[in-house]
């Protein structure tokens, strides 16, 4: 009996699946994804155990640092600046959400200043940011 050598067949690697799962790796980490909103000043949030709260689509954010500076959507204003920022929004208070990003040393007279102008300009819900417990 002869036996014959056979040809062999190069191996061949099939790449497609691979990048397929590439793909949806990249798919699932765009998606998943958290953008950190950060503002200007140098705001050390207080801690605490509750849970976070969904994030409202219409919100109001301002940023208390411990010196007392306050900023909105990126700008920094006087009291008085703030005051009237508060009093141009009008009618749209009743359907946003006011966000307090208060600084943990801020001193609380500031924060109760600040709160009391935004129910006098028509704030209902309001909130104060704080971060996890545990969390930097």
């Amino acid at each position: 009996m002869a036996f014959g050598k056979r040809k062999r067949e190069p191996v061949r690697l099939d790449l497609t699946p691979m990048v397929d799962v590439v793909f949806l790796l990249l798919i699932f980490f765009m998606i998943s994804t958290t953008f950190v909103e950060t503002s200007g000043l140098s705001i050390n949030l207080p801690q605490s155990s509750s849970v976070q709260s969904q994030q409202e689509p219409e919100e109001f954010k301002v940023y208390l640092s411990k010196q007392g500076g306050i900023e909105v959507e990126g700008s920094e204003l006087s009291l008085e600046q703030y005051r009237s920022r508060l009093q141009a929004l009008g009618a749209d208070v009743g359907k946003m959400v006011y966000m307090l990003h208060a600084d943990k040393d801020a001193l609380h007279g500031r924060v109760v200043e600040v709160m009391d102008m935004a129910r006098s300009a028509g704030f209902t819900r309001m909130a104060i940011i704080t971060q996890e417990r545990g969390a930097k």
